[in-house]
């Protein structure tokens, strides 16, 4: 593996509009990837094998909750050390950030937003840290974009609830200790249960052969009559409006970790561009070539500045789901273009895993589908503007 040479682009100098807070948090996660990640990673997704080692090191730089408050274990950062913390962590790897997004965003807020007293402390300290993982059980193999059809339904049964279905593409499954999943009441109306592993029924059955996301463990969640104790429903929130304000958070910090690969893809066509030699002249001298960076570079920089101001309205409570899907299918879109470009930049080489960038590449083929698919967050843009559906 190639020593982690990275350098972030920062052409606008948005480092000027970071708080010293930022700064640290980020470089702590920066340092964190180039010293746990870079040197494994290759070999991991290689295996298609999620490295449960790092763990612990996501924990300790903050990755699990950071927003969450301290008393349960978070580290009561704002929005903006959020999004960076995803940022460097998906500039390493798209799965990984994956495995702390859905930790912090889709579990842990759940939790603390729509969970009771008891809950926040029984489980959130122990999510914080690690020793506990989870996973968010909403997609079903008939339902994506359309969650508000899941059949996966509960019925009460006095003491205890009674939670039959299935869920799919669910990121950490096969080793999470808790799920939050999404289910349906008898009179239709969809609720959030905390499912723990060892529930006679509950079993978490892992999605093999994937090109894409291999460092990431994913998976199936299946309930065949789980008894489920009624303390483990979350109250605060209900309806389809409960589960799409955790998607809200988690889209957000996608958001901000696709700049991270899109900054890994930019540094590693950079660097190659100057030491490759054809002609007799490094590439970079090529205007195609030219071309190519200084679009990759105007890209990233723009998106730049829609997360940043994104974070800004979110640490003011007033970013909209709207904002929030504009923000990732943007971010993501541009991520993936410059994937492609650098690959075609490296020729040959851009396919091998002595570089990145054909990793990074597959992994935004997901993340440009998973929590919300490009139209997706396309038509909720149209609906907002026009104030009429096209997906109903």
């Amino acid at each position: 593996m190639k020593p982690d040479l990275f350098e972030a682009p920062d052409y606008y100098n948005l480092d000027d509009l970071l708080s010293e807070e930022h700064k640290l948090v980020r470089d702590a996660a920066r340092q964190w990837v180039k010293r746990d990640i870079s040197p494994i990673i290759e070999e991991y997704a290689q295996k298609a094998e999620f490295p449960e080692q790092i763990i612990g090191g996501l924990a300790e730089i903050g990755a699990f909750g950071p927003y969450i408050p301290e008393e349960y274990g978070g580290a009561g950062l704002d929005q903006i050390s959020y999004g960076l913390i995803m940022q460097e962590i998906e500039r390493g790897d798209s799965g990984v950030r994956s495995t702390a997004s859905v930790q912090s965003s889709l579990v842990m807020f759940p939790i603390f937003a729509y969970g009771t007293e008891e809950q926040r402390k029984k489980y959130l300290p122990k999510l914080a840290t690690g020793e506990w993982m989870g996973c968010f059980g909403l997609t079903e193999p008939n339902h994506g974009s359309n969650p508000g059809g899941m059949e996966t339904k509960f019925k009460d049964a006095g003491d205890h609830y009674v939670l039959n279905g299935a869920k799919l593409w669910i990121s950490n499954s096969p080793f999470a200790d808790v799920a939050v999943v999404w289910a349906k009441n008898e009179e239709g109306r969809i609720h959030g249960l905390i499912v723990e592993r060892g529930m006679e029924g509950f079993s978490t059955p892992e999605t093999h052969n994937k090109w894409s996301l291999r460092a990431s463990a994913t998976g199936e969640l299946i309930f065949d009559n789980v008894k489920v104790p009624k303390e483990n429903l979350l109250p605060g929130k209900n309806g389809l409006g409960a589960p799409l304000g955790c998607l809200d958070s988690a889209r957000y910090g996608i958001a901000w970790g696709a700049i991270g690969a899109a900054m890994d893809c930019y540094d590693t066509a950079l660097r190659y561009a100057k030491e490759r030699l054809q002609f007799g002249k490094p590439i970079a001298a090529f205007q195609l070539q030219q071309k190519k960076l200084a679009e990759m570079i105007t890209e990233i920089t723009k998106a730049q500045l829609l997360a940043f101001r994104l974070g800004q309205l979110k640490n003011e409570g007033k970013a909209t789901t709207a904002q929030i899907s504009m923000a990732k299918r943007n971010n993501v879109e541009m991520a993936i273009k410059i994937a492609r470009e650098a690959r075609q930049m490296l020729g040959g080489m851009g396919i091998t895993g002595e570089y990145s960038i054909m990793r990074h590449m597959m992994n935004l083929e997901s993340v440009i589908t998973y929590e919300g698919t490009h139209d997706i967050h396309l038509l909720i843009t149209g609906a907002d503007i026009t104030g009429i559906q096209a997906f109903k």
